[in-house]
C-alpha cells in the first residue's frame, strides 16, 4: 500500500510554465484524523503562477521537485479511524494548507488532508465545475462580507472583473445588495452583465479619473492602487489579493499607516465552516462557477501559459480523472 502511485504535476526547478511536466510519485498515505481524496479536478491560481516562478521561494524554499495547486473537488476514498463526519463516495471540496501546496499539491490524482480543510461540494455543481469554486469563492466571501463588510446599497467596484475571483465578487457583491460596477475586457462586459453587474466598463478605455466614488473596491490586479483608492467615499474600504509588485506591497502597508482610508489585504485558507457557507450560496442560485477552460494533468503547462497571457474569463481547471 505504501508504495502505491499516483499521476501530478511536478516541477524541478523554478521558471516558467514549461518546467511543469506530469510524473509518477507516491501516493499519499493518510494519517487517523484524515481523508483520502480521489480528486476530480484542481484549478489553477494565480498563486500557483508566483510559487512556480520562484517569486515567492522565501516561503515555498528551494527543495525540489515540487508539485502545484491549492484547491480541488473529488471523492473520499478512504478515512482514517479518528475521522467522524465523512464517509467513503462523499463529493467534498477544499483548500490545500500552504505546506502540502509546494509539496505534492493539488493537482495529484489523491490528495490526504485533514477534514477542517474540506466540505460537501453543491448539490448543483458536478466535481469538475465545483473545483472552479474553493479558493476563488472564499476569497470573494471574506473580502466583501467579512473584510470591508459590504452592506445593502452600497457601491460597490470590481477591478479584473472576469477573473476568477472577479467573477465571483460581482455575484457576492449582488448576493449582498450592493450596486456593483465591474472593470474588465471589452469582451466580457456583456458577460459580466449576465452575472449581476449593474455598470461594466472597459479597463482600457477607462481610467479611475473617469469613475465616481464607491464604498467598496475589490481589486484583483494588484497596479494603481493609489489611483484606485483615491475613489474611496468617506468611510471607504479597498481590499486587494494581487501582488504583481513590490512596489504595491509596499504601499499596501503604508495604506494601514497613513490615512484613513487603508487598503486590505489577506490570505484565504478556507476551513470547514467557510466551505459550507459557499456552498449553501452555490444551492441557493445566489453564486455559480465560472470556467474558461478544462486542461488534461498532462497538459498542465498549457493552463499555466493561458492564465498567465490574461484575458480569460473565470477558472482554468485540471482533470484529474481522465487521460490524454
Amino acid at each position: 500500500m505504501k508504495n502505491e502511485k499516483m499521476r501530478a504535476a511536478q516541477y524541478t526547478k523554478y521558471g516558467s510554465p514549461n518546467v511543469l511536466f506530469e510524473d509518477s510519485i507516491s501516493k499519499p498515505v493518510i494519517e487517523t484524523g484524515e481523508v483520502l481524496i480521489r480528486v476530480h479536478g484542481s484549478s489553477v491560481n494565480s498563486m500557483d503562477t508566483l510559487f512556480r516562478s520562484g517569486k515567492m521561494k522565501l516561503l515555498t524554499g528551494n527543495q525540489f521537485p515540487k508539485g502545484t495547486g491549492a484547491d480541488f473537488s473529488g471523492e473520499v476514498v478512504e478515512v482514517g479511524s479518528n475521522v467522524k463526519n465523512y464517509q467513503l463516495g462523499d463529493r467534498v471540496w477544499g483548500v490545500l494548507p500552504m505546506k502540502l501546496r509546494s509539496q505534492i499539491g493539488s493537482a495529484a490524482e489523491y490528495v490526504a488532508i485533514s477534514p477542517e480543510k474540506i466540505s460537501k461540494i453543491p448539490t448543483k455543481v458536478d466535481l469538475l465545475q465545483a473545483a472552479a469554486l474553493p479558493g476563488v469563492g472564499a476569497t470573494a466571501i471574506i473580502a466583501l462580507k467579512y473584510k470591508t463588510k459590504l452592506r445593502k446599497g452600497e457601491k460597490l467596484l470590481v477591478r479584473g472583473a472576469s477573473g476568477g475571483v472577479g467573477s465571483i465578487a460581482i455575484q457576492i457583491g449582488k448576493m449582498l445588495g450592493a450596486h456593483v460596477t465591474a472593470l474588465a475586457n471589452e469582451k466580457h462586459l456583456t458577460f459580466l452583465q449576465e452575472l449581476g453587474a449593474d455598470e461594466v466598463f472597459d479597463y482600457k478605455k477607462t481610467s479611475p479619473t473617469d469613475l465616481k466614488k464607491f464604498d467598496v473596491v475589490m481589486d484583483t490586479v494588484g497596479t494603481d492602487l493609489k489611483h484606485y483608492r483615491r475613489l474611496l467615499a468617506k468611510n471607504g474600504r479597498m481590499v486587494t489579493i494581487g501582488f504583481p509588485s513590490f512596489s504595491s506591497l509596499i504601499y499596501i502597508l503604508a495604506s494601514t499607516t497613513f490615512g484613513s482610508r487603508r487598503v486590505r489585504t489577506f490570505s484565504a485558507n478556507p476551513k470547514n465552516e467557510l466551505l459550507k457557507e459557499l456552498a449553501s450560496y452555490v444551492d441557493s442560485n445566489k453564486v455559480r462557477p465560472v470556467i474558461d477552460s478544462i486542461y488534461f494533468l498532462s497538459d498542465v503547462a498549457k493552463a499555466h501559459h493561458s492564465l498567465e497571457a490574461g484575458g480569460g474569463r473565470g477558472k482554468r481547471i485540471i482533470n484529474l480523472l481522465d487521460k490524454k
